[in-house]
């Protein structure tokens, strides 16, 4: 296990009990770097939408949690939010709750020339996610490829 997906397992366990009280939802948890800063993200819901007020009383609990377990070396930017419209889809529940919905997967490389797809979500296990596409076809994307899979808003 990587030191992210170590910090990132150590956060969600402490999160966890926090929204399960409150009755939201863990949508995700993240551990990364951009520019010279770290961050760690918990993405939180609710049914009907998550208030800034409930995202603060997550992100002092959860602080207060993180300054006495300790265990991040690295100085780090402490984020709790909403998951927006363009949250991911990564755990099965969340795929679950696509199946039969249009979803959009970005891939690392190109697969037939191509490194989006777009269609909607049929199966998917650990090694692929099935899509059908416009025409009817079925396409099964390698899981190991993905790079990023959410729902397909077309504005």
């Amino acid at each position: 296990m990587s030191r992210r997906e170590e910090y990132e397992a150590k956060t969600e366990a402490l999160i966890q009990p926090i929204v399960d009280e409150k009755g939201f939802e863990l949508v995700d948890v993240e551990y990364v770097k951009e520019g010279s800063n770290w961050y760690l993200r918990a993405y939180v819901d609710k049914n009907g939408g998550i208030t800034i007020n409930d995202l603060e009383s997550v992100s002092g609990i959860l602080s207060d949690k993180l300054d006495e377990e300790d265990f991040i070396s690295d100085a780090y930017i402490l984020e709790v939010s909403s998951p927006g419209l363009g949250r991911p889809i990564k755990k099965d529940k969340h795929f679950d709750r696509n199946i039969g919905k249009e979803i959009e997967i970005h891939l690392y490389s190109a697969v037939e020339g191509s490194k989006q797809y777009i269609g909607v979500l049929k199966s998917y296990n650990k090694k692929t996610i099935t899509i059908e596409n416009e025409d009817g076809s079925e396409t099964a994307i390698d899981r190991a490829n993905v790079s990023l899979v959410r729902e397909y808003i077309d504005f």
